[in-house]
């Protein structure tokens, strides 16, 4: 934190906020809470407190989403607040609110030689090249956002000492409310047919207890693994697939979705005992891999042959 307390060149920053990030992972991770543009709130309040105790004034702050697409209208209280929100329209091959957010921040630096430090709320990897560009400009750069939600690559390049956990801007109280309010979910009941027989296989005992997948996006990631299974298959059998060259290629697969969506569908499919993740160790580096559960009938519908 002391690293962070003097930044370099003149004590000006401009905050920008990937409203969309932070709202839909609230939404998701804690089970669509009420009164959800408060914690958002709460969230850009405390850090425009945090900023101002290291020295920081904030000359620009923006928030960017589809605002039409939310559920609630938070623009009121981020204008009182002296927050510019920005609507950008969403479509379904790229978010527009990272493009513009961008942008802007790209306009401020070669525009405002005054403002010495860049505050970005998100954690996609695609903001990479923007925060490498800035540092080269002799820019500090600062990220916000929740651990869960942050690309390991961006963290990794920016430097954990350039990391503002989101979690530590919200109220202690607020945060142990969601907390309680995620682990109060009620797991899903397993299929009553499903009981009724043993294990058939010495690895069935390591998945979840089998359900039903939830909604088409479920379906669609696990039709997708089988799919990369046949397709490495087709020189040698493969029985696992590789984390996090999958997690890249489920990218391309759901471009319209945050990187902490592509990986609730990951955590979905393994609550629901479609498959589970296993940790191996590397010449270098242990890795995760993904098993499917043969005997989950999504699975056995996603692996069965076409003409079967």
């Amino acid at each position: 934190m002391a690293n962070r307390t003097a930044p370099a060149g003149p004590s000006y920053a401009a905050v920008f906020v990937d409203f969309e990030n932070v709202y839909y992972f609230l939404k998701n991770h804690f089970h669509d809470p009420p009164d959800l543009n408060d914690y958002v709130l709460a969230l850009v309040r405390k850090l425009r407190e945090t900023l101002a105790q290291q020295g920081l004034d904030c000359l620009v702050l923006n928030a960017y989403a589809d605002f039409e697409r939310l559920a609630t209208a938070p623009q009121g209280g981020l204008y009182l607040m002296g927050v510019s929100t920005r609507n950008v329209l969403g479509t379904h091959h790229k978010n527009a609110a990272d493009m513009q957010l961008c942008i802007d921040a790209l306009e401020v630096l070669y525009t405002r030689p005054d403002i010495g430090t860049f505050v970005l709320v998100a954690g996609d990897r695609d903001y990479i090249p923007l925060l490498q560009h800035l540092r080269r400009q002799a820019r500090q750069v600062l990220v916000a956002g929740f651990r869960e939600a942050t690309s390991g690559d961006l963290l990794q390049n920016l430097g954990p000492q350039h990391f503002i956990d989101a979690r530590e801007l919200l109220p202690a109280a607020t945060l142990a409310l969601l907390e309680q309010r995620r682990s109060a979910r009620p797991a899903a009941p397993a299929p009553a047919a499903v009981p009724t027989a043993a294990p058939p296989a010495e690895e069935s005992s390591a998945f979840d207890p089998v359900r039903p997948l939830a909604n088409a996006d479920e379906q669609r990631c696990l039709a997708f693994m089988a799919a990369e299974l046949q397709r490495l298959s087709q020189h040698r059998p493969v029985h696992e697939l590789w984390l996090t060259p999958f997690l890249r290629r489920l990218t391309d697969e759901f471009p319209a979705l945050p990187e902490y969506e592509r990986r609730d569908l990951i955590n979905a499919l393994r609550t629901a005992g479609a498959l589970r993740i296993e940790k191996r160790e590397g010449e270098q580096y242990p890795f995760s891999v993904i098993v499917l559960n043969p005997q989950h009938p999504a699975v056995r519908a996603a692996t069965a042959a076409p003409d079967a």
